[in-house]
């Protein structure tokens, strides 16, 4: 796996979808403030709804342009064995039934999924249950975690 390709796809994809939540939010914003939204008593709640939309929308964008942000900033180096799973890692897992999952251990944008040399990595920050459990791991170990009550295990199998 070229970690600066997948790191260039998980840039592209969050500048995707930054364009999309400004479009969202600024749709949002002109609903709000249109002047057939005027509420005309007490029961219309029309406007409000939308000013309740666009302060959502406006939200998730400054989230989107934040991840954003700290992705760009994350200097992609070489993995070192000798210091385990770090920031800006790549990961393989299997877990007790044999399935694969590819992780890429990002400053931000936890759950991001995108397709990269035929596979379908997902994101996953230190925050998370899995990520912190990764953390100084080195490909062979195992790693147990409970997550919502259910055990959780696998083998890091490959690391880069």
């Amino acid at each position: 796996m070229d970690k600066a390709n997948l790191h260039g796809v998980i840039v592209s994809a969050l500048e995707r979808d930054l364009a999309v939540a400004q479009r969202a939010a600024q749709t949002a914003y002109e609903a709000a403030t249109h002047e057939e939204n005027v509420a005309e008593n007490k029961y219309d709640t029309l406007g409000l709804e939308a000013s309740y939309l666009a302060t959502g929308q406006a939200r998730r964008m400054a989230e989107i342009a934040q991840a954003l942000s700290r992705v760009r900033e994350l200097r992609i180096a070489e993995h070192a064995p000798e210091h385990g799973l770090r920031i800006g890692d790549y990961v393989e897992l299997e877990n007790a039934e044999g399935e694969l999952r590819a992780l890429f251990i990002g400053p931000d944008a936890a759950g991001l999924v995108v397709q990269v040399e035929g596979r379908n990595v997902t994101v996953i920050t230190p925050n998370a249950p899995l990520g912190q459990a990764l953390l100084r791991h080195r490909e062979g170990d195992e790693v147990h975690l409970h997550v919502a009550g259910k055990p959780q295990h696998y083998v890091i199998t490959q690391a880069w």
